[in-house]
């Protein structure tokens, strides 16, 4: 099961004008701390499937009310979702925000010069499920 629709983010974002200051400012806050964008950078890693809650304390060292407390202010700012599966909470990066802000912070880049190769050669998909 995808957690997020697979969007073509670039026109979305264009089309829809999704990603304003206010909501780039909260990702690049949610990610301006070494533990968030260290949980972030797992999750991308792990593609689709994510990591349960569990997995990612593993991983990263952090008490679980610590881990909490990231995990929150990366899922206000739209950078992280999950689901409860029984007993696990399943972590995602959520990749169309990811996306959509490396479209804002690159959409006017170089000046809008066409010889300038600047700008991402394309958007972020998740890796498949190896299941």
């Amino acid at each position: 099961m995808l957690f997020y629709s697979r969007l073509d983010i670039r026109n979305y974002f264009h089309n829809s004008g999704i990603m304003k200051s206010k909501d780039a400012l909260a990702c690049l806050h949610a990610l301006a701390q070494e533990h968030r964008l260290n949980l972030y950078r797992l999750l991308v890693q792990a593609g689709d499937e994510g990591m349960a809650v569990g997995e990612l304390a593993a991983a990263t060292g952090l008490a679980g009310a610590t881990l909490t407390n990231h995990l929150h202010i990366l899922r206000r700012a739209g950078m992280v979702g999950d689901e409860r599966r029984g007993r696990v909470i399943q972590c995602r990066a959520n990749y169309p925000q990811m996306n959509a802000l490396l479209g804002f912070l690159t959409e006017n880049c170089c000046a809008g010069s066409a010889v300038a190769d600047c700008a991402p050669a394309k958007t972020c998909q998740p890796a498949r499920s190896k299941r």
